[in-house]
Parts: C-alpha cells; sequence; structure tokens
C-alpha cells in the first residue's frame, strides 16, 4: 500500500511538472508573438500637478499627430519601430518645443527600447504584461503618472465614449498575429478557456517581470 501511494504521488508530481512545462513553453511563445506585433508609447510627466499632467497630455498629443503622418500605409511593428529610430531628434525637438511653448524650461528623454509593462487596457482590447518595444519620454524629473498606448496597431485614439477600438485598428491587429486565437486572448469577449490561458500568461510574465528587477 505504501508503495502504491509512493508512486501515485511520483506520477502526480511528474504530471504536475509536464504541465508547468507546457504551460510555460505556450505562454513563453505567445508573449513572443504578441510582444513583437506592437509598438508602445509611454509618456512620464515631470510631476503629478495638475500642470504637469496637463503638459505629458500636450506633449503626447504631439508626438502621436507627428508619428501618424509617419507611419501611413505601414503594414508591421517593425516598420513603425524603424520610422521612430530614424526620427528620434525629431522627436526630441517636438517634445522640447511643446515644453517650451508651454512656459516650462524641462528637459526631455527620448527612448527607444524594450521595456516591461503592466497590463493596461486600451477599450475592448486588454494587452496583458510583459516586455514590449516602446517610445518612452520622459519629461523633467519623470516622477509623475505614466501615460501608456499603442502606437502600432493605431490604438492611442480609443473612443473613449463607447470604449471601443476601431475596426481599422482591430483588423491591422489581426493581421499582425500570428493566429486567431492570440487575437482573442487580447478581445475583452473571451470564453472560459481563453480566459484561463490570459490569466497564465499573466503570470508567467509577471513572473519575468519581477526577476528581471532583481
Amino acid at each position: 500500500m505504501r508503495s502504491f501511494f509512493y508512486k501515485t504521488g511520483i506520477i502526480a508530481i511528474l504530471l504536475f511538472i509536464l504541465t508547468w512545462i507546457c504551460a510555460l513553453t505556450y505562454c513563453n511563445a505567445v508573449s513572443e508573438d504578441i510582444s513583437q506585433s506592437f509598438l508602445r508609447l509611454h509618456v512620464i510627466a515631470n510631476s503629478n500637478s495638475i500642470e504637469d499632467q496637463n503638459l505629458k497630455y500636450k506633449v503626447r498629443d504631439n508626438i502621436i499627430k507627428y508619428m501618424n503622418t509617419q507611419c501611413t500605409n505601414i503594414n508591421t511593428k517593425k516598420e513603425a519601430l524603424e520610422i521612430a529610430k530614424k526620427n528620434k531628434d525629431e522627436l526630441y525637438n517636438i517634445a522640447k518645443q511643446t515644453i517650451e511653448e508651454n512656459g516650462y524650461l524641462y528637459d526631455v528623454k527620448i527612448n527607444i527600447g524594450n521595456f516591461n509593462f503592466p497590463t493596461k487596457q486600451y477599450g475592448d482590447i486588454k494587452l496583458p504584461a510583459g516586455f514590449y518595444d516602446a517610445i518612452r519620454i520622459e519629461i523633467g524629473n519623470s516622477q509623475g503618472q505614466n501615460w501608456w498606448c499603442v502606437m502600432f496597431p493605431p490604438l492611442c485614439f480609443v473612443d473613449v465614449s463607447s470604449g471601443i477600438v476601431p475596426d481599422e485598428s482591430k483588423d491591422t491587429l489581426k493581421t499582425s498575429l500570428n493566429n486567431e486565437e492570440e487575437y482573442l486572448l487580447l478581445n475583452e469577449e473571451k470564453t472560459t478557456d481563453i480566459k484561463v490561458k490570459f490569466k497564465l500568461l499573466e503570470f508567467f510574465q509577471n513572473i519575468k517581470i519581477e526577476t528581471a528587477k532583481k
């Protein structure tokens, strides 16, 4: 009898390890593909004062306006990222000019790289936590609240009244991803099994983020 429980215990442990490995492999593959499909924008205000927060939004709007003119007729995140890198100096000039026009002397930093992001909602699209390529704009002391959006596919101007991402942006998103399931993972209208997979994705990505911080 003791031998039976011992063997059963070993089998249970092995099954748990196998399930963990399968879940981790799945999440790594999906998170890699999702992260490679998005270019994000991250703006950090000088402080949380009303004035600095308003300035953050003005810088945001001018950066998005410029990038939208540069990114017409592009079909991939790679193209958007190349355009951002090519125009990094111009992004700095736009941000700096916006700051000065509003009567501030803050400096600004423009970094284009791979950064960790928390889970974030954009209308009816929800991106899991993870590492994404992004344009990061740090205004002044960059001690204020963050503002995030997605430059590609263009999700920065979600209809606030309806909370719905435009169909054109969703179509671009679908073509950027590897398969239909990855798109369903990001859509708020999830089936139960897709919700479970999204939670797994969040869980493993948050572990990665916390590990990277150490």
